[in-house]
Order: structure tokens, then sequence, then C-alpha cells
């Protein structure tokens, strides 16, 4: 599926070495503003060529807006963006033609729809995962009339770790970048990626993600529980490899008299005393905070010689070439963002229609 979404929906084209990405989006309610400059703003956060530590590719991703919107509004028609590639190098992807690079999508591709596009990964690049961006921008403007926030960064590198979200100040996170709001941790995490960059490797590293108030109701409560849309959503992210929120796995060290969430009220509303349940119980928001943590795998692409087999099935080594990510979390930043923003939005106007 390239669609994602029930009232709030997009579809998404494009592939890393065509000629453009781009999105639909339907179901954005007439009369929304629209800012282009921010969405500007998340896709040059999301762009290559930000840093040492990142691709060198250099994409101005640079959008246009073909319908849905008029007069600085959207209409409620389809909102069509695009988005020109304009530094493809095809060239880097000669040696790959004809066999699989390890841990990437080639073979399964090649398996499931007898062609693929060796460029760039073609469809299954996260080059797709800019359109995304794009409309997770339209979300959060969306988002912005509720008061809803979103906000990541970077928690983990390797084994380097930044301190719990509550004892940070995330205001900082476009401070440096690796989008570590920690400076101390930062400084370590962007240390280690560039030494595996140096040793021609790819290393791996958790976003962390807080969703801040959050109306309570978002959410169904049996297969559409907000928990596992956002989960869903995440897992779609090339190269995440886990999801957890709330207490995750530590929280099978608790007890339930521990792990419990006990409710007070604090004269405007009701809140818990904690939040192990990352902001959700039931599948359905509780007003608390919702965080979570997207786990990123090493990218798949390293400059060095692999072992792997051709389109027959003989041995063969290929080896990286092109320019390409060391570490993918600080550029993946938005991506948590743009996709926890879609799924927002789309409970938002779903719970419209909760109650007579």
């Amino acid at each position: 599926m390239n669609s994602y979404g029930t009232l709030f929906r997009i579809s998404t084209f494009g592939e890393s070495h065509g000629k453009a990405i781009g999105v639909v989006i339907d179901g954005c309610p007439a009369g929304l503003e629209i800012d282009q400059d921010f969405i500007q703003h998340e896709l040059t956060r999301r762009r290559p060529g930000q840093s040492k530590i990142t691709t060198q590719r250099q994409e101005e991703d640079k959008f246009q807006i073909l319908s849905g919107v008029f007069e600085g509004r959207s209409t409620g028609t389809p909102i069509a963006l695009v988005i020109e590639n304009q530094d493809q190098r095809s060239k880097d992807y000669s040696h790959v033609e004809n066999v699989f690079r390890p841990s990437h999508a080639d073979y399964t591709y090649e398996a499931k729809y007898g062609i693929r596009d060796h460029r760039g990964g073609g469809r299954s690049s996260a080059r797709e995962t800019a359109a995304r961006v794009a409309a997770g921008a339209i979300a959060k403007l969306l988002l912005r009339k509720s008061n809803v926030s979103i906000h990541a960064f970077v928690s983990q590198v390797g084994e380097i770790k930044a301190p719990h979200y509550t004892q940070l100040d995330l205001s900082k996170t476009e401070e440096n970048i690796i989008r570590c709001p920690d400076a101390s941790t930062a400084e370590q995490m962007i240390s280690l990626i560039d030494q595996v960059r140096l040793d021609r490797d790819t290393i791996g590293g958790v976003v962390t993600c807080v969703i801040k108030n959050t109306i309570v109701g978002l959410g169904e409560p049996v297969f559409d529980k907000l928990h596992a849309e956002l989960g869903k959503a995440m897992l779609g992210i090339n190269a995440v490899k886990g999801f957890e929120y709330g207490s995750g796995f530590e929280g099978v060290t608790l007890r339930g008299s521990e792990h419990n969430d006990e409710f007070y009220t604090d004269g405007e509303r009701i809140r818990t005393k904690t939040n192990y349940s990352g902001g959700v119980q039931g599948g359905i928001s509780n007003g608390e905070d919702i965080y979570f943590n997207v786990a990123f795998k090493p990218v798949a692409t390293i400059m060095q010689d692999q072992a792997t087999v051709d389109k027959e099935g003989n041995a063969a080594t290929v080896s990286g070439k092109g320019r390409h990510d060391p570490c993918v979390v600080p550029r993946a930043v938005p991506i948590v963002e743009a996709m926890a923003a879609l799924v927002l939005a789309d409970f938002l106007l779903r719970a419209k229609t909760n109650r007579m």
C-alpha cells in the first residue's frame, strides 16, 4: 500500500532516482491556513547534505503545491504536492543492477514484482519519506488548532544514551547536528558517528517522540488503538526495527503496584500521578504526554566488501558506493514527527464522530 490514514489520508508516489516524488492529501478540512514557509522548514530539517554526519546528496527539497489550496487556505479538495529530484547519480548504482545488497529490499522487491529499480532502491529508498514530511507538516498545522505539539529527538546512538525526556529541555533539540537536546550527550554521539564514518561503516540509534497537550479520547478501543496506529506508522519508516511506548519493555521489571498510574484531580481535569501508560490507556489517549521510542538499524549500505549473490544465485561480492548516511537518526527526527502528526490528525478528525 502507498496510502495511509482513514479520514486524513495520504498517498505518496515517486522513486529515489525518478523525476520527482510527491504526495496527495485527501480529507484535510477546508479553511486551514497552509503555511508554506513552515512546510519548507520541515522539509529542510529532513533534507540530505545537512552536515558531515549525513549523506552528501544535495537536494534542496523545494516543493510545489499543485492543487487543494487557494489564497493560502485549504479548499477541502485533495492537496497535491510535488518535490523534484535534482541530484541523482544513477551511475553510482550500476554495480548492483544484477546483485542483491545485504539487508536491503533488493531481493524481496525482485521476488515480489519480478522487476526492480536498482537506482538507490527505487521506491524502497528513504528518499520517499520527504513526501511524508511534507504531508506531516500540514497535519501539524491542523494539530496546532488544538494546541497539540510534537517533539522528537535523538535519544541514543549505539551505546550512548541521553537522559529521560522529562530531564531535558526539548527546545534545544535543533541546537546541534545530531538533534539531541543534551549538549554533552550530543557531543559524544557526534564523535561516535564521525568515527564510524571514517571506518567506512554505519551505526544505529533511537529517536524518542513526545506528544504534548493531547486531547483526551483519541483512538479506538479495539483494532485501531492509538498506540497500535502509532506503532504501525513508525514501523513503516525505512530502517525501523523496533517501537515501544510508555514504560515499554522496561515495564516488565515492575509490579502492578508500582506500574499503575494513580489518578488525581489538579483542579481543572483528571490527571495521573505517573505516566507509565505513555499517555494511552485502553488504546485511547488520557491527556498525559504520549511518548515512545523508535529504534533504527545501522544503515545497510556500508563502504566495505560484503558477500552476496546475483540474480542467478551465484556467489558475488558487493561494496557500497555513492552517498549514504553513516547514521540515519538525525534526519529521521522530522520523519518520526511527521508520521506521528498524521496519526494524531486522523484520530482528531475521527473523534468528531464519537458523540452526537
